[in-house]
């Protein structure tokens, strides 16, 4: 196994920014270094962070409007996991519940179809002073976010709360102000660009309550190219590949015959690493067979193409099977399994479009399956509850990652505006425009982790290893821009600034084959 690990980092060198998947698979398992937990150290060199910390302005002011609801016994409720990694103090809520609704205001009016009017009462002119004396540090982010967009995330605000409570008109009248104002080609902040993007979302949520439900065409060549350049300018993707690669690979030790589901493979960037591994094992390469499931039984031909060349030019035994449906709208029966062999699944999630179907049928369907692994890696988000929940969480997240763009990407870099508007604008509106149990028929999971542990499965603690691949995949980008790593509960966290973004971890079935 050392020698694998040698031949892969010494290749890792070669890899060029652009180059195509297929010539990446040296680069899965690089050799653990000698400090695997070295702390990370930001520095305040990004060539773009004086006008890049719409995320952190967000996060006070959501804060804010938490700290000013009544005190109750669900005021817990409210606070999510997306940061609790990284101390006690620095928990910031980003979902609402049904405590936090809008008021009776004397300011901006609409109604709510009975007459009455509303207003949310946690306007931001009246609460910007005491922020700036509550909050030193909400004090500096404000400043560094301009005018005009402080006052374009407080329209976009107030926008969500009349959308929340089905006043569609007035939210119209304020999504058109906001398209005339914001642009997603913005140069002047990262403000402008969500703003922007948020409210074309709105919009088409807006359009489908009057119309119906509306679930726009999926152009998979567009998603799969953005996704691509999203892996290389970022180490998001590659946090998953590789973490995931290295679960894998410890399961499958001393196992001839195993078999990989992949959820969603797409293009199927990740295996070639994991197959350059398995085909130069000591003890001889197994027999691999992978299902790979997706929409478009087209693309997964192709990929099965590719993947079987570069196995057939490693001498490994490969056989690939698509299936081209929804893994929570198949049936047990359906997945070529094969007595003996060791069954892994891997799950990449993200919100460009419903990958999986009912949750509830999916978690069944893993139990069926009862996999020696599944590799899990989630978004730290919630898709779930209501579309007021949905909108503060993802106004938080897709800050976050709008920020860690900006800080070091131009703004008019071709493939910046390639990830905000195939990748990011594809997922706030599938979360805002299509998700939600009002459209969908049911709600989603709010964390999957939670759910595999109340039910049949087992945690899987990350490995020191597994943490080595993602610090490596870390030191392959300066640390001025700004991204952290924290292992902690046996899961990696990779996160920007202090936000944590993806989570990777490992499970396995009580009743694994």
């Amino acid at each position: 196994m050392k020698g694998a690990y040698e031949m892969a980092h010494g290749a890792l060198d070669l890899i060029q920014p652009h180059e195509p998947w297929d010539h990446c698979a040296s680069a899965g398992f690089p050799a653990p270094i000698s400090n695997p937990f070295p702390k990370p150290v930001i520095e305040n060199r990004c060539v773009n962070l004086e006008r890049n910390e719409l995320s952190e302005w967000v996060e006070h002011v959501t804060k804010q409007l938490i700290d000013d609801l009544p005190d109750t016994e669900t005021h817990d409720s409210l606070q999510t996991d997306t940061r609790m990694v990284y101390g006690d103090n620095n928990i910031v809520p980003s979902l609402l519940d049904d405590h936090f609704r809008p008021k009776k205001s004397m300011r901006r009016s609409y109604f709510d179809g009975n007459g009455e009017e509303l207003q949310w009462s946690h306007e931001l002119g009246e609460h910007q002073a005491s922020i700036s004396e509550k909050e030193g540090s909400a004090r500096s982010s404000m400043s560094r976010i301009d005018e005009n967009g402080l006052n374009l995330i407080t329209l976009l605000l107030e926008c969500a709360v009349a959308i929340s409570v089905d006043n569609l008109g007035e939210a119209h009248r304020m999504l058109l102000e906001l398209t005339q104002m914001a642009s997603p080609y913005g140069p002047s902040s990262t403000a402008e660009r969500v703003v922007a993007y948020f409210s074309k979302a709105m919009g088409s949520r807006v359009i489908n309550s009057w119309l119906g439900i509306c679930s726009p065409l999926i152009n998979h060549k567009s998603v799969h190219s953005a996704f691509q350049v999203f892996n290389n300018v970022s180490p998001f993707i590659k946090f998953a590949h590789f973490t995931s690669n290295q679960a894998i690979l410890e399961a499958f030790q001393r196992r001839d015959s195993v078999h990989i589901i992949d959820l969603d493979i797409m293009q199927g960037l990740q295996w070639p690493a994991l197959f350059h591994i398995l085909a130069t094992r000591i003890e001889g390469p197994p027999q691999v067979r992978m299902t790979g499931m997706g929409s478009s039984m087209e693309v997964l031909v192709e990929t099965g193409k590719q993947l079987s060349n570069f196995a057939r030019r490693l001498g490994l035994p490969f056989e690939f099977h698509p299936i081209a449906k929804k893994f929570g709208e198949i049936d047990v029966s359906m997945v070529p399994l094969r007595r003996g062999e060791t069954l892994a699944v891997h799950w990449l999630q993200h919100s460009l479009y419903d990958a999986t179907g009912p949750d509830w049928k999916t978690l069944r369907l893993l139990e069926a399956l009862a996999p020696r692994v599944i590799t899990l890696v989630e978004q730290d988000i919630s898709h779930g509850g209501s579309f007021l929940d949905r909108f503060v969480g993802s106004l938080h997240y897709y800050s976050t990652l709008f920020d860690s763009l900006g800080a070091y990407l131009h703004c008019d870099d071709p493939g910046r505006h390639r990830i905000e508007h195939c990748l990011l604008y594809r997922e706030i509106n599938n979360i805002l425009a299509i998700g939600g149990p009002a459209r969908s028929g049911e709600d989603k999971f709010r964390h999957w982790r939670s759910e595999l542990a109340k039910n049949s499965f087992m945690q899987v603690a990350m490995s020191g290893n597994s943490m080595a691949q993602a610090q490596l995949i870390l030191n392959m980008f300066p640390p001025a821009h700004g991204y952290n790593l924290v292992q902690g509960d046996g899961t990696l966290r990779l996160g920007w600034k202090d936000t944590s973004l993806f989570t990777a971890s490992a499970w396995t079935s009580r009743a694994s084959r």
